[in-house]
Formats: structure tokens, C-alpha cells, sequence
């Protein structure tokens, strides 16, 4: 346990919400993120596993029965139309939370970034290491 981890103490946050969990993760939502990424939620492990590459195989096995009955839950209660699901991984990667935690996004065909997956953003010209150099180089 981290103290300083708000994922290896969860019982402190009182609006974050387990839903479902098992010997080795939680299925967590917190409602306040919920008006703009309906139905979003978190799969993470219970003792601190800083990324996803440090995952026990025990680990994988109950992430993956969790993302399976988030799934399920998902569906039964917002019924969406697709997912976007993934782990960001360092800081350069996404991570802004040091604890292993992959994301659980409904998606739905009414939403402004419909169509867009998680390579949308990374893959923009915009994102270019190349244009990222000539812009050091100025």
C-alpha cells in the first residue's frame, strides 16, 4: 500500500464508488465524472501495481473478469454503443495516477468525438515528433 496513492486507499474518497470486485481488483466509478463520460469506470488492482506491465497473472485474470461484468453492467444500464478501453501507461504515456488503472468508456453514436477512438488524439499531424524537433530547433 502507498499512502499517498488515492487508488490504495479508496474507502477515503467518499464519492468514489466500488461496484463490483474480486480477491485482486475493483470496478470503481465515481459520480462526478459521470455527466460528461456516462457509465465510465476503473479496473485496479487492489495492492499498488504502479503500471499494467507490473500486473500479476492473477491480476490479468480478475482485470479481465471485472472489464467482462463492467461490460455486462454497462450494457444493462446505459446501453451504449461501443467502448473505448485502455491503459495509459508512465507520464508521457497519460498516467496521471501511479497505480495500474484501465479505463472502462462507454461510447455512444449522439456524442460530439463519436468515430473517435484512442489513437484519434495521438495520431494528429499536430502530434508529430518530427514537427515536435523543428519546433526545439526554432
Amino acid at each position: 500500500m502507498n499512502n499517498d496513492c488515492p487508488f490504495c486507499q479508496i474507502g477515503l474518497d467518499p464519492e468514489q464508488q466500488i461496484i463490483f470486485e474480486n480477491k485482486t481488483c475493483y470496478f470503481i466509478q465515481k459520480p462526478s465524472e459521470q455527466e460528461i463520460l456516462e457509465g465510465s469506470g476503473l479496473v485496479i488492482p487492489k495492492t499498488h501495481t504502479q503500471t499494467v506491465f507490473e500486473l500479476s497473472a492473477e491480476q490479468w485474470r480478475d482485470s479481465q473478469d471485472l472489464l467482462k461484468k463492467a461490460k455486462d453492467y454497462l450494457d444493462h444500464f446505459h446501453s451504449p454503443d461501443g467502448y473505448s478501453v485502455g491503459w495509459n501507461t508512465g507520464e508521457v504515456g497519460g498516467q496521471s495516477i501511479p497505480h495500474a488503472h484501465l479505463h472502462v468508456i462507454p461510447r455512444y453514436k449522439d456524442e460530439p468525438y463519436a468515430g473517435k477512438g484512442i489513437r484519434y488524439w495521438i495520431k494528429q499531424p499536430s502530434n508529430s515528433r518530427q514537427l515536435s524537433k523543428e519546433m526545439r530547433s526554432q
